[in-house]
């Protein structure tokens, strides 16, 4: 899923997104609840309509970006109580009116409220805040009312024994779907692969699993070797407007002086808008210049090489060929 915090994937419209093949793109609700909020979107017509997207969305809940804030907010049994980033204004988001801006938005797939928490933290401090989510999350099912699918969210740090009891108190509830939280957040690899790994086996075969904030082509094959379906994360276009491009060929740095008089594309197995107009002396100069349309162009090119990679992974899916893939990219 594309990443369009705001309601927009930086640098990209919806018709390119459309043409790129993204099937669905997320948002997130902290950052729409502080601006431009929620009462606005609804009476605007909902998020869909508001962002000119007629394709699914799924909004985050905002626990992520809550944690970010670790000095601006306080957490508590009720909730979160915290101050905008952007000027310093006093908010507090339950559980409840988390999924209710949510179900104004009018998304497709939400999610409950939960506590992410930083790694490495201390065991007291991971089931801590695991056993917030679970009560969150069961208020949140209560709360919700739709119109789209609300999903739980899988907390326990690395340990595999609070893994599991997550996974398990969690199917209790009969969510419709699961996303494996709190990972990406400062553990090892290894640790992030065999945390995946246990909580995927641990989840509903005929529901989605949903790894969030997850991650560059090595973490996603990997994930979905374990049984994850569904992935977001901002290194598409974020790396874009860095000038760095995931390629077939392995991570190209578009301002190195090699590519100053380069008349190939940045990939030439790539058929994506840029590569099939744009040469990599081009697309230097303007990353050079400063000039906004190489953040546009090297996103194209990004977000289209995630979108091809996930068709290749559902096809190797397809032709029992995943191992390979897996092994290619790891």
């Amino acid at each position: 899923m594309p990443v369009g915090t705001y309601g927009a994937v930086k640098g990209l419209t919806g018709d390119v997104l459309e043409q790129l093949g993204a099937g669905i793109v997320l948002a997130n609700t902290y950052h729409l609840w502080l601006r431009p909020g929620v009462e606005t979107i609804s009476e605007l017509g909902g998020l869909h309509r508001f962002c000119g997207w007629n394709r699914p969305m799924l909004t985050d809940s905002g626990g992520f970006q809550v944690m970010s804030l670790s000095g601006f907010r306080k957490i508590s049994e009720e909730g979160v109580q915290f101050r905008s980033h952007l000027d310093g204004s006093a908010h507090f988001l339950s559980p409840e009116e988390s999924v209710s801006a949510q179900a104004a938005f009018g998304v497709d797939v939400a999610m409950v409220l939960d506590e992410c928490i930083a790694l490495p933290a201390g065991r007291n401090e991971v089931i801590a805040a695991m056993e917030r989510t679970h009560r969150w999350a069961a208020r949140s099912r209560a709360a919700y009312r739709g119109p789209g699918h609300l999903f739980a969210i899988v907390q326990g740090g690395t340990e595999p024994d609070l893994r599991r009891q997550s996974a398990l108190t969690l199917r209790e509830m009969d969510f419709p779907g699961y996303a494996i939280g709190g990972l990406a957040v400062g553990e090892a690899k290894s640790a992030m692969d065999e945390t995946v790994r246990l909580t995927a086996d641990l989840l509903p075969d005929d529901r989605p699993r949903y790894l969030m904030g997850v991650g560059t082509p090595r973490d996603i094959v990997r994930a979905v070797a374990s049984g994850v379906d569904m992935f977001d994360c901002v290194l598409p276009t974020r790396n874009a407007r860095n000038g760095y491009l995931f390629t077939s060929r392995g991570l190209v740095r578009i301002k190195r002086a090699e590519f100053a008089r380069d008349g190939g594309p940045i990939d030439p197995e790539c058929r994506c808008p840029t590569c099939l107009r744009y040469s990599r002396a081009y697309l230097r100069h303007l990353f050079m210049s400063r000039d906004l349309t190489a953040a546009v162009l090297l996103s194209i090119h990004n977000v289209a090489f995630y979108l091809d990679f996930m068709a290749q992974i559902r096809e190797a899916i397809a032709s029992a060929a995943l191992p390979a893939l897996v092994q290619k990219w790891s």
